[in-house]
């Protein structure tokens, strides 16, 4: 009480009175929008509130201490001043409309992804060009912000007298104020100590209630400090020689021989069956395409007639899951064929993007023009860098003149401005004699939902639905336009999504939220048929090369789909930068940190979570992918090596059957 009879720590508890007022406001609508599925009962939505009132306590305890260092070290003859209080005054609207502009971020970002601020909101604001005019496409922002500001002023107006009253007090000795400081520093110490990112969401149960409790802004903070997580350090581990063993099995197959008897190296000579098969490749990642939109997957809206018959003239994946929930995982995947290992993708570790044995390098390594083919600026998400680092050569929207692009937006060219440029790439290398693989990335499927008049019957910019349709228009005029060229017959085309649109749920990890489809086409190579074996985006690039027959030295953790022996132990990684999961086709088992292990029995059904060991089989299998990939990442096992050696191997395989 001794405390609050200073002037200045009233004004501070009335600050923070006022964030605790929003953030337990912004708490109970986010709960409204998502009650259904929040399941809550009494006893849990006490612990939703409370534990939040705690989340609440230790941000605004962090953020306190600069201006409270101010207000105990600030003169008295300053304090006094007229216009000293003015600002103290106008310092508090300014925080009003923070905390208004706060609430109203964590609505648009919850309404979107279903989750409190995390790395995507992270990687919000360092690409903040393409994410500003996304959001000025997106919603009327200018008013928006007058209205906050208005509301902020009103505000600050109704709670005049109280403040008034907190600044009309005398201040109390400084002795006084510095014990109070002393307080506060030792109780955001103490929840620095207690609180962490994954509390409490690293607890199990429905992960919209952990969401709910949590604190957006200061989930904001410590995604941006632990966007890398040490493996050993948070998560389960096996005796190395163990997990060796485990991760060995399940790379392996019958044409493959590992090089080293190091059990982390899971490098291997892959040795095809047969004479390579050097066809083009085109490889589109669309964005954000879940099976979900597609009407040979159950959607009644007639979205995608041009996907739904591609699929009938296809090898087509119907039982394939991404490895995360953004694109830079996608990317990963397709391109590196490794699991989503915790913290940030490798396409955004600067400085340690590059060298790895990708697709790309693999092809290149045999005369082809690999080529990343991008909607937008490929600076956004350390693309450019990633994929020039790994055997590719960049082809981006700053790279293409302005009048060969009909229609852009905060995310780049319209896909079929993208498909355009990916013809004149393939006329060119066609022209030379040279074999080519294009790695596209669309944009269109995203929101501002925008694309060019007059394509389909949904008007731009309306929702995901028009985008989906005209995502469909652009793939099916692409094959239109490709089916008169000369390189089509010898040309695989692959269309799969980088992730789905939504992957939040209940669980931690959902599933059936990271279903997505792929069909890879080449009417005069490959017979049509449907392929139901389990599969991950890491088995991509050696299903592809499989398709190919490529021998090559392999450093993937994918398997070529195709061959009999994947069949037999189906499975899907799924991550979401800090949980990372396997899927048997039954069941899910998910490390998370603290060295948390946990399974979700018939996770595509009931899903019921219950705690788990290492005694378990799907949790040994799941330890073994992820312990295993981030040692040799962090050991750089899995550089890109020249293969002369493997060539002159596969050439005394061939020459022995002969």
């Amino acid at each position: 009480m001794l405390l609050l009879n200073s002037s200045r720590w009233r004004y501070l508890v009335l600050l923070s009175i006022a964030w605790l007022t929003f953030f337990t406001l912004t708490r109970a609508v986010l709960l409204c929008a998502s009650f259904s599925a929040a399941e809550v009962n009494i006893w849990q939505l006490f612990l939703v509130f409370g534990q939040g009132a705690i989340y609440d306590l230790g941000f605004l305890s962090f953020v306190s201490l600069p201006l409270a260092a101010y207000l105990v070290l600030c003169p008295q003859w300053l304090w006094a001043k007229k216009r000293h209080q003015l600002f103290l005054q106008g310092l508090f609207a300014v925080s009003l409309f923070a905390m208004l502009f706060v609430a109203v971020s964590e609505w648009l970002f919850w309404d979107e992804f279903s989750v409190r601020f995390n790395f995507i909101a992270v990687d919000y604001l360092v690409y903040s060009k393409e994410v500003i005019d996304n959001i000025l496409e997106s919603y009327p922002v200018y008013p928006l912000l007058a209205g906050l500001a208005l509301l902020a002023i009103v505000l600050t107006f109704i709670l005049r007298k109280p403040l008034h009253h907190a600044l009309a007090v005398p201040a109390s000795a400084l002795t006084t104020r510095l014990s109070g400081f002393a307080l506060l520093a030792v109780f955001a110490i103490a929840c620095g100590l207690l609180l962490s990112q994954d509390f409490p969401s690293g607890a199990g149960g429905n992960s919209y209630q952990r969401e709910l409790a949590a604190n957006g802004p200061y989930q904001f903070f410590a995604a941006f400090r632990n966007n890398e997580l040490d493996y050993p350090s948070f998560y389960a581990t096996l005796d190395e020689a163990q997990m060796g063993g485990l991760l060995r099995a399940e790379v392996a197959e019958k044409n493959a021989r590992f090089v080293s008897d190091n059990p982390l190296n899971i490098r291997r000579e892959i040795i095809s069956e047969g004479a390579p098969r050097p066809l083009n490749v085109v490889l589109v990642t669309i964005e954000s395409l879940s099976a979900k939109y597609l009407g040979s997957f159950g959607d009644t809206r007639g979205l995608t007639p041009n996907l739904d018959k591609l699929r009938s003239e296809s090898l087509a994946f119907t039982h394939l899951y991404a490895t995360g929930t953004r694109t830079d995982r996608g990317l990963e995947a397709i391109t590196l064929s490794v699991p989503p290992t915790p913290g940030r993708s490798l396409v955004k570790r600067i400085g340690r993007e590059s060298g790895f044995a990708s697709l790309g390098q693999q092809l290149k390594a045999q005369g082809y023009d690999s080529v990343f083919v991008y909607g937008g600026r490929g600076y956004f998400d350390n693309m450019n860098a990633f994929f020039s680092g790994n055997g590719y050569r960049i082809v981006d929207q700053s790279s293409v003149p302005d009048s060969e692009m009909s229609f852009t937006n905060a995310w780049g060219m319209a896909d079929e401005d993208l498909y355009a440029q990916t013809i004149k790439l393939a006329d060119a290398d066609y022209s030379q004699g040279k074999p080519f693989l294009l790695q596209l990335m669309t944009t269109s499927n995203h929101r501002p939902y925008s694309y060019p008049d007059g394509r389909i019957d949904i008007p731009s910019g309306e929702g995901r639905e028009g985008a989906v349709k005209y995502t469909d228009y652009a793939i099916g005029e692409f094959l239109r336009q490709a089916k008169a060229k000369p390189w089509f017959n010898d040309t695989v085309f692959v269309f799969v999504a980088d992730h789905t649109a939504g992957s939040a749920g209940k669980e931690d990890l959902p599933v059936s939220n990271y279903h997505i489809p792929m069909f890879i086409y080449a009417p005069q190579h490959i017979q049509p048929r449907e392929i139901d074996t389990l599969a991950s985006q890491i088995d991509i690039a050696p299903t592809l090369l499989g398709l190919l027959n490529q021998s090559y030295e392999s450093t993937f953790f994918g398997r070529d789909v195709l061959r009999p022996e994947a069949a037999e132990r189906g499975r899907a990684l799924l991550g979401n930068y800090q949980h990372l999961g396997l899927f048997d086709g039954g069941d899910l088992a998910i490390l998370s940190p603290r060295k948390m292990m946990r399974r979700h029995d018939d996770a595509l059904g009931v899903s019921y979570e219950r705690r788990a060991d290492k005694s378990s089989e799907l949790v040994q299998r799941d330890i073994a992918y992820y312990q295993g990939a981030s040692q040799a990442i962090s050991q750089g096992l899995l550089k890109w090596q020249d293969n002369a050696a493997l060539k002159k191997s596969a050439l005394a395989h061939l020459q022995g059957q002969h």
